[in-house]
């Protein structure tokens, strides 16, 4: 999905945003809430990464126990959105069963959808996200769904109702970057929803190549939170994402299989 924007001479990208179900973000880097030393630190990051967004595994983040330190207290939901995710779920049973507490526990209807297989490889599980996906839709969920880079499976989940597409970039906490540009960029150009980079981010170049394919936005978390200086590097995406859409924004040069001289070879001296 390309999100027009209004370039004004020398100043780079003055109006962009994004828009998923109705709201809209001008932030294009989504942050994770896992894998932190603390929630102190987790904000932190966010703040310097600019986020709007965060995701928030329910399975594994304090949300109500007063008795332990809770994300709300750090991460204010009035000022950042919570995306909750469906991290751990198995089976589509489980991830509609997390989401329908969720829902209960915040209000939350915009979610992030993830049904996993097996715990080496973390990737999804594409017959019971797209099963979930449907009964969640039923139930007036607006989810945003990870995914693999499967073309025909990223249009069967727009088709049955995805509000997001996901793909994966490389395996969950790799760090590999975006292992296959092709099918991300295929992906972009078929959508008419917002296509997001999900997974495998391990540096700003990873984040800045996302952007450059045409995605509408990245999730980090572990790429951040587990760096040597996890504020630091959430600062470094963030700069990687702007540029990487400026750079989209502007249209890369052809390549060439042949050397094309920078200066005229006409009135030589």
């Amino acid at each position: 999905m390309n999100v027009q924007a209004t370039i004004a001479p020398e100043a780079g990208v003055t109006d962009d945003s994004w828009t998923v179900t109705g709201r809209t973000f001008r932030s294009r880097l989504i942050v994770g809430t896992g894998k932190y030393r603390d929630y102190a630190q987790n904000a932190a990051a966010a703040e310097a990464a600019g986020a709007e967004i965060v995701t928030v595994a329910l399975r594994r983040v304090n949300l109500s126990d007063p008795g332990q330190p809770r994300l709300a207290d750090f991460l204010d939901p009035r000022r950042f959105t919570y995306l909750p995710n469906t991290a751990g779920c198995t089976t589509g049973e489980e991830a509609v069963r997390t989401l329908r507490l969720a829902r209960e526990a915040g209000g939350w209807d915009l979610v992030k959808l993830e049904v996993l297989t097996d715990a080496k490889t973390l990737y999804p599980d594409m017959e019971e996200t797209l099963r979930a996906l449907k009964l969640l839709v039923a139930e007036g969920f607006n989810c945003m769904v990870y995914c693999t880079d499967d073309l025909i499976f990223c249009r069967k989940l727009e088709e049955a109702g995805a509000v997001a597409i996901m793909p994966a970039g490389a395996p969950i906490g790799s760090g590999l970057g975006v292992q296959n540009r092709i099918n991300v960029r295929l992906i972009v150009e078929q959508a008419k929803v917002p296509v997001l980079v999900d997974a495998g981010v391990g540096c700003a170049s990873d984040a800045t190549i996302a952007m450059e394919l045409g995605c509408d936005a990245v999730i980090v978390n572990t790429a951040i939170a587990q760096a040597q200086d996890p504020v630091l590097m959430a600062s470094a995406m963030k700069h990687a994402v702007i540029a990487g859409r400026e750079s989209y924004l502007a249209g890369r040069m052809p390549r060439r299989m042949y050397a094309d001289p920078s200066s005229p070879l006409a009135g030589l001296i």
